[in-house]
């Protein structure tokens, strides 16, 4: 009898993403904030220092790169990156969204989902990145020093109300907490910035940092977050308890 192999299992997959409401900015100044993105990212890990427009495969999309960044360059990209109809109008009020690559393998790479420029307020504006959920590019950058990095850059380029890096699985856990209602997501890493709130004195292990004079990063512990250790979990509630009495937590538009 031919035993079929087990289907190979993935470790979680984890994101980031940085959300702010309505905002009306031209395609060139969205261009401004990707680039001032991406250089930020540059120097924070090797896989997520270049960058491609997308295209059939990653190996198509490397004939399409995004990096060094030109403002011009991303200025169109932009620009045809508008909500309309087909043969329609534009919907200016909609923003514009585009989406880039690393030119990583399927599981391996990484992806950027901006949506920019949106003032309708119907859905928040937003840079959003799937991140690496295997091999050496994943051990590297799923860890705090690096997820704070990237969130450090989107506060800096994108000036988000907040952000935040965590695992799809404690996402569905958080949106479980909260009964459905849309909210403020607290992860592995969070921003939030100085507009949003102040946030309060915190247990150890968690560690604050500002950026700059913008906001502050959050660190639920220096090790992975895992929904598995009921410690990471219980302290999980007990910092999101804290958040919410001092009005952090509060309901926000579905991103």
């Amino acid at each position: 009898m031919t035993v079929k192999p087990a289907p190979e299992r993935y470790p979680e997959s984890h994101f980031a993403g940085a959300y702010w409401g309505p905002r009306r900015e031209a395609p060139d100044e969205c261009a401004r904030r990707a680039a001032d993105f991406i250089n930020l990212l540059a120097p924070c890990d090797p896989s997520l220092a270049h960058w491609y427009k997308t295209a059939k495969s990653p190996k198509d999309a490397r004939k399409y790169p995004l990096t060094p960044p030109d403002v011009n360059t991303l200025t169109e990209v932009f620009r045809g990156g508008v909500n309309r109809e087909k043969g329609g109008p534009v919907f200016e009020d909609l923003g514009y969204r585009v989406w880039f690559h690393n030119g990583g393998l399927p599981h391996e790479g990484a992806d950027m989902r901006i949506k920019c420029g949106d003032y309708c307020g119907a859905t928040p504006n937003s840079c959003f990145m799937s991140l690496p959920r295997r091999g050496p590019d994943a051990e590297r950058v799923l860890t705090a020093s690096v997820l704070g990095h990237v969130l450090r850059s989107m506060a800096v380029a994108w000036e988000p109300d907040w952000a935040v890096a965590m695992s799809r699985t404690h996402r569905d856990m958080d949106d479980e907490n909260e009964g459905g209602v849309a909210a403020v997501w607290l992860g592995w890493v969070t921003y939030f910035a100085r507009h949003w709130g102040t946030v309060p004195p915190l247990p150890a292990p968690v560690r604050i940092e500002p950026v700059e004079d913008k906001g502050m990063l959050i660190f639920l512990t220096p090790e992975p977050f895992s929904v598995a250790n009921p410690e990471h979990v219980a302290l999980a509630r007990r910092v999101r308890g804290l958040l919410a009495k001092a009005g952090l937590m509060r309901s926000v538009i579905a991103p």
